[in-house]
């Protein structure tokens, strides 16, 4: 088919701290770095950690990731979040926890998707969705402060200094 989208490739991310947006990548969401082309300027590309797991997350700072203002920005802008499909909830949900990190949980309604939101250390929002129906209890906790608000951000840069 000519012409044809045939799904998402990657995302490219800037960043102001490639170390610690690498290692929440690595270290907290559990993914791989992957062999990236000498670009001329500092960046990773981040992987799912499964057989065949394509560059989902192309990280790069330096000077391509400033801004006009020579600033690197933050957040999404007019993406509200970018999603990516997972297995493991509740290993997931503890390994932000251990991390101090702020995250939200949600089920989409009428269906038997689950979904933890979570920040980059960038502040690119992130919906991580799983399949109900094979994650097991507990489900996820939907109470007032722990449930996701569409358009509440609760981005907590000094959340990631850890990191």
């Amino acid at each position: 088919m000519a012409g044809a989208l045939t799904g998402l490739f990657h995302i490219a991310i800037k960043t102001g701290d490639l170390a610690r947006t690498r290692r929440f990548y690595l270290d907290v969401l559990g993914m791989v770095e992957v062999a990236r082309p000498e670009f001329g300027f500092p960046g990773a590309w981040i992987a799912a950690p499964v057989p065949g797991g394509g560059a989902i997350f192309h990280i790069y700072a330096g000077g391509p990731a400033l801004g006009r203002d020579g600033v690197v920005p933050s957040g999404t802008g007019a993406i509200d979040h970018v999603s990516v499909a997972a297995v493991g909830f509740h290993a997931m949900r503890e390994r932000l926890r251990r991390h101090a990190l702020p995250f939200r949980e949600f089920v989409v309604p009428g269906t038997t998707i689950w979904q933890v939101f979570v920040y980059d250390p960038s502040g690119v929002q992130l919906e991580i969705t799983f399949e109900g129906r094979v994650e097991g209890a507990p489900a996820p906790d939907l109470s007032p402060g722990h449930a996701y608000v569409a358009g509440d951000n609760f981005f907590a840069a000094e959340a990631y200094a850890a990191i």
